[in-house]
């Protein structure tokens, strides 16, 4: 059975993560609480200093156990991280029934100062005990690492001892590569939280290179690189909020606020900048890049984000900060994202929308980038003076394109007749638009004009739909004018239907639509005055009774011409009925009608 120590402990725990779970970021600082940190240098130094000392002091031994808290592994109840690599230990295995559980007297892990008590920490005063100075180690790593100095090039090589490394001044201890940032912000703190102003403690210093036990600790260069490679992890940041809630009551400054650490340990002249990859960059250093995830249909899928790239130059590191608005997504957010020292950088950022298609639409959002450094010293456009960068991220939901004859309602059908008339008249032009119909017309689709398929007696009608279809494109709200035409060469009656084929731009989902012109007329042979489909005597009389008021004397002439033509013969005769009157018929008529006016012929005919 579980003691009542480790029951509580575990307890403890689990509700702690509870409560992590419920605010918004569970690691953060009070709002509060860096509020007098405004300075730079050694000024911003010494109010962190003021902001985090006089913390609650634990106990040496009480880290025996509290370790075990801190230190817990969240992906495995029961376990725990040690230092130097983040092996995950089975603390619960071991003494189990003990007045301690999960501490045999330091036989599977002791408590391993990472700053050595041998430089300047001692074995008295706060810093002995103070649980950002303290992990959970091997005891076989903690001898190893005796009171080394910390070095190695970030990512050399697995934690453990260097001998010789070059660049680091002889043999060190790199702590690997999952806890070589957080390591360095430990040394951090100490460096800030210590400056011999408590009881039997020192001023502790950073210093570059190998330095004497007596110096300090060192390799500070390292420390950098390691800060800038290894931002702060949730493992790191859940540590920093249990020792601020439940046993110390201060903060590690720079896992909170990790841009800071340029200021105080390197100079006031950082000179990084962050760009997109592939815009101007302004001389404040802002940049602005336009996403658009391009057009979907309502109902559709919403487009995948894009992958783009964040340059850093400049040789200095710097932490930035990822916010969004509107809809906007990105695989990189909050202010733990950090570009690396000593070289320019990149970073791949995918940028995309939270949205949905359910109506037509701009859906929008944007993703902005805030260099965090706050020295001012690197000049314009660089460090706490390089301006901010935005990704405008766009996705267009689209209505479905509809053609219509009519540009406020869809019809889809359109009929017209062009009446009647005679053969070789001048037919009057019938002109129709099409439209692409869209109550949102920024939001309709594009309408594409596929094809023509006409049918009937389209040989007998002139239109210029044929040279527009597959090549006609008209955007949401838009139109295009056509004309239709009548042939008069030659007489009859005419029907003929065009189907008219559109499509939705190319796009997934994209609908195929029509439309059906219906054009009729009748074209009838000169002469025919009764309209009875033959030229003969009868047509005679009819021209004769409307002279003057329906007819002129050249209808005359038009029906002596075409006399004895009748429908589907033209120029057929047919016996007596088809006789053409005699010369001095029409010397005797002619006189009658040689002065009256000729009239414009369209007989019969109406426009729809």
């Amino acid at each position: 059975m579980l003691s009542q120590l480790k029951i509580r402990l575990w307890l403890s725990l689990a509700l702690l993560c509870v409560a992590r779970l419920a605010s918004a970021d569970a690691f953060d600082p009070p709002p509060t609480y860096y509020n007098t940190a405004t300075g730079s240098g050694v000024t911003l130094k010494a109010q962190l200093q003021d902001i985090i000392d006089n913390h609650t002091v634990r106990s040496y031994d009480d880290a025996r156990f509290i370790l075990q808290v801190t230190d817990a592994d969240p992906a495995q109840p029961g376990h725990m991280i040690v230092v130097y690599d983040r092996v995950s230990e089975n603390v619960a295995e071991i003494n189990p029934g003990g007045l301690i559980p999960g501490w045999d007297g330091g036989m599977t892990w002791n408590r391993e100062h990472t700053w050595p008590q041998s430089r300047q920490v001692g074995s008295s005063g706060p810093d002995q005990s103070d649980l950002f100075n303290l992990r959970p180690s091997f005891p076989g790593s903690n001898s190893d690492r005796g009171n080394l100095n910390f070095g190695g090039a970030f990512g050399s090589r697995p934690g453990g001892k260097m001998f010789g490394a070059l660049n680091d001044g002889g043999t060190v201890w790199y702590p690997g590569d999952a806890d070589a940032g957080m390591i360095a912000r430990q040394e951090f703190y100490m460096a800030v939280r210590y400056d011999g102003s408590d009881a039997n403690t020192t001023n502790l210093e950073l210093f570059a290179g190998n330095p004497a036990e007596s110096q300090g600790l060192g390799n500070l260069t390292r420390m950098i690189e390691w800060h800038f490679a290894a931002p702060p992890d949730d493992f790191e940041r859940r540590r920093n909020q249990i020792i601020f809630d439940d046993y110390q009551h201060n903060r590690n400054p720079f896992t909170d606020r990790p841009e800071l650490v340029w200021s105080i340990f390197v100079d006031q002249a950082n000179d990084s900048r962050i760009a997109i990859a592939g815009t101007t960059v302004g001389a404040d250093g802002a940049s602005t890049r336009e996403v658009d995830l391009g057009r979907v249909f309502v109902g559709g899928a919403v487009l995948a984000a894009q992958s783009l790239t964040l340059n850093k130059t400049g040789m200095d590191g710097t932490y930035f900060e990822v916010t969004t608005s509107g809809a906007a997504t990105s695989s990189l957010a909050g202010r733990f994202n950090a570009f690396r020292t000593n070289q320019s950088d990149s970073k791949s950022i995918e940028v995309g929308l939270n949205t949905n298609t359910s109506t037509a639409g701009l859906r929008s959002g944007t993703v902005t980038i805030d260099n965090l450094d706050i020295t001012t010293g690197g000049g314009a456009g660089r460090g706490a003076s390089d301006a901010n960068d935005v990704f405008d991220v766009s996705l267009t939901v689209l209505h479905h394109a509809t053609p219509s004859f009519s540009g406020g309602s869809e019809l889809t059908t359109l009929f017209h007749d062009f009446g009647s008339f005679v053969e070789g008249a001048v037919s009057p032009t019938f002109s129709f638009d099409v439209f692409n119909f869209g109550i949102l017309a920024a939001f309709t689709a594009d309408l594409d004009f596929d094809s023509l398929v006409p049918a009937g007696d389209a040989s007998s009608f002139l239109t210029n739909l044929s040279p527009a279809a597959g090549a006609l494109t008209l955007a949401g709200g838009a139109s295009a004018n056509f004309d239709a035409l009548i042939s008069t060469a030659t007489a009859g009656e005419f029907a003929a239907a065009y189907t008219l084929w559109f499509s939705d731009e190319d796009l997934p989902g994209a609908l195929t639509k029509s439309l059906s012109l219906v054009l009729v007329g009748e074209v009838t042979m000169a002469g025919d005055f009764n309209f009875d489909g033959s030229v003969d005597v009868a047509d005679y009389s009819v021209w004769r009774d409307g002279l003057g008021s329906t007819f002129v004397a050249e209808d005359f002439e038009l029906w002596k011409a075409n006399f004895g033509r009748i429908a589907g013969g033209v120029g057929a005769f047919t016996g007596a009925a088809a006789s053409v009157p005699e010369p001095a018929t029409w010397l005797l008529v002619l006189p009658a009608i040689t002065t009256l006016g000729r009239r414009n012929r369209c007989l019969r005919g109406s426009a729809l």
